[in-house]
């Protein structure tokens, strides 16, 4: 049976059954980028951004969103490398948290194009900021090739998250980088101020990475991969994650009683970091790397407004 559209017949489930078959390969690519790990790039970025307008009283919201998109398509890539150095050298299997490849959701071809293309609109990217931007082209172009290339050299390349070397890249890209990548692409100029505000996030997102190693301990160990999860052991381990979760709250307490008490703002996000602690004690390991992630985008949403309300 035929349904006419216009002068063209369309049989009956035809076009919805595309619109199906599209609307799935679509949310297997939003899958694959990892969109729950973003907020590791977004909050030291706009932290980055309100730092600037604490200083200079001016933000070009433009050059905000297209910073944004930048910083996150480098980070989406990173995360479409990892999916695919893992599955080309045996890492993930049946077990693994990233199914991508493992459950042929998408192809290899898929997930290089896709990186490929996700790095391409970072250069735009930065194309556009070069342009809108006071910041030289060498102050950006350093900023964000030396993000790309950690993104990379993660699993690519010299594939540092193999040696025990990943969060140590992490601990940069994801700190540092990002945060004075936005500053310097807003302010127009350099300076260290952005980094001491960076500690806080940087600690919290590497808990993000810390809690994925922790659950994928023994898989690793499987596949001769060394992190410092395995380093330090399961006690060593849990030791490193209450550092990481708990000191930047110390670090907000302390600006608090010195500076101004609005830094008390991320505390409220400690009711989480509890159930955090708990559960990664209790080796409830399967949601841990997703749930420090919400963690990370609470505790990074309060502290960017604790420095937008402080007084200069």
């Amino acid at each position: 049976m035929e349904e006419t559209n216009g002068h063209i017949p369309v049989r009956n489930g035809v076009k919805s059954k595309g619109s199906n078959i599209y609307q799935r390969k679509l949310a297997s690519y939003i899958v694959a980028l990892r969109p729950w790990s973003f907020s590791g790039s977004m909050t030291p970025v706009v932290l980055g951004c309100a730092l600037c307008y604490k200083m200079t009283s001016h933000v070009d919201i433009f050059v905000v969103i297209l910073t944004c998109v930048t910083v996150l398509a480098v980070h989406a890539a990173g995360n479409l490398v990892n999916t695919y150095y893992d599955y080309i050298k045996g890492i993930d299997s049946k077990v693994s948290d990233d199914r991508t490849l493992v459950d042929q959701v998408l192809t290899p071809l898929e997930v290089v194009r896709l990186g490929a293309v996700s790095y391409a609109i970072g250069c735009i990217g930065l194309c556009g900021l070069v342009y809108m931007s006071s910041a030289s082209l060498e102050q950006l172009s350093l900023l964000f090739f030396g993000g790309l290339s950690a993104s990379f050299l993660y699993t690519g390349g010299f594939a540092l998250k193999y040696y025990a070397l990943g969060d140590l890249v992490i601990v940069i890209t994801f700190g540092p980088l990002a945060v004075l990548f936005a500053f310097v692409a807003q302010c127009g100029s350099f300076s260290w101020m952005p980094l001491l505000y960076a500690t806080p996030l940087v600690l919290n997102t590497e808990a993000i990475l810390h809690s994925n190693n922790t659950r994928d301990m023994k898989q690793d160990q499987l596949n001769g991969i060394v992190t410092l999860a395995i380093l330090l052991g399961q006690r060593g381990s849990y030791v490193l994650y209450m550092f990481l979760l708990f000191i930047p709250y110390v670090i907000f307490a302390v600006l608090a009683v010195n500076y101004n008490i609005v830094f008390l703002l991320p505390l409220v996000t400690l009711g989480t970091a509890f159930d955090l602690d708990r559960r990664f004690r209790e080796r409830d390991y399967d949601l841990l790397p997703q749930g420090t992630a919400k963690l990370n985008l609470c505790f990074g949403l309060m502290y960017i407004l604790s420095v937008l309300l402080a007084v200069n």
